[in-house]
């Protein structure tokens, strides 16, 4: 059975699009952007971006019950995750513990089994020893910034114990990580229980020089700037939003989200990363050239 959704994007009348609500599955006609190797999940999920060649390698993360938890590129000469990606569903939004329920004698911090240990941040003496440039040693350390939330993932203890991964973790100060960055992803579990299906890619800035702000005492990249990247379908049709954040050492938790919303096309610019590549062309360049607040919600 199929349905037809319009396409919902900023000043854009285009056709409808169709799509399989039975598969949660996009129908186009064409795909000459998309991922070619690599994981099976990174060639079919929606959520993925283009993979970049060279150093870099895609890890997959899942469990058996539920499959992928979420996916990461790690860039082995940078040391450093480029982006994660996950999916949010029917299946896995479900919230069957809390994060002190799961791990009532502290978080489980470890090293990723999938990446050489020594690429990877130490897990309690380098971050909270870094500091954030011209900060105090009382409030300016980095914390443990997680990229996929593991609040996003608490349908399952062993998935859950997946984003304490160093490889799933960046350096943040706590003025970012416990502000503005955790009131847009408490928003993003919001629109993940109110939609279809919610395609989600995160991560700061490793690219550009001018986008990394610092390096920890073990020589890991601090980001500048902090992305996110949605996709959704839901019954009203499809649609895509971007964020951009500045790393500052401030509580701007009271900013309305707006004012960091982006195009898809605009991000992409910014962070040199080619985001849902995996969608059908036409579809891909119509949600990702413009977005509506109304969309998602925000003023």
């Amino acid at each position: 059975m199929t349905a037809v959704l319009a396409l919902a994007a900023c000043g854009d009348d285009g056709e409808d699009i169709v799509i399989d609500n039975d598969k949660s599955k996009i129908t186009g006609t064409t795909n000459n952007n998309n991922n070619t190797s690599g994981p099976i999940e990174a060639q079919t999920h929606y959520e993925f971006p283009k993979a970049k060649a060279g150093q870099s390698e895609i890890i997959v993360h899942s469990t058996t019950s539920y499959g992928m938890t979420y996916a990461l590129e790690w860039d082995h000469s940078k040391r450093a995750t480029r982006w994660v990606c996950w999916e949010m569903n029917a299946d896995n939004r479900v919230e069957r513990y809390s994060r002190t329920q799961l791990w009532p004698n502290g978080d489980p911090w470890t090293y990723d089994p999938l990446v050489p240990q020594n690429e990877q941040q130490e897990t309690y003496n380098e971050l909270s020893k870094s500091y954030f440039p011209g900060s105090s040693k009382n409030d300016g350390f980095y914390q443990k910034g997680h990229i996929c939330a593991s609040q996003d993932r608490i349908y399952d203890k062993e998935a859950n114990e997946q984003t304490f991964y160093m490889t799933n973790i960046m350096p943040m100060v706590g003025n970012f990580n416990g502000k503005l960055w955790s009131k847009l992803e408490k928003q993003v579990r919001t629109w993940g229980k109110t939609c279809d299906n919610l395609y989600i890619c995160k991560g700061g800035t490793i690219d550009k020089d001018s986008y990394i702000l610092d390096y920890t005492i073990g020589n890991h990249i601090v980001p500048k700037f902090f992305f996110m990247a949605l996709f959704k379908k839901s019954d009203k049709g499809l649609s895509a939003i971007g964020f951009w954040m500045e790393h500052l050492n401030e509580d701007r938790s009271n900013d309305k989200l707006s004012i960091y919303a982006k195009s898809i096309d605009q991000l992409e610019s910014l962070t040199g990363i080619d985001f849902f590549c995996n969608l059908p062309d036409e579809i891909e360049n119509k949600v990702e050239a413009s977005y509506k607040l109304s969309e998602w919600n925000l003023k």
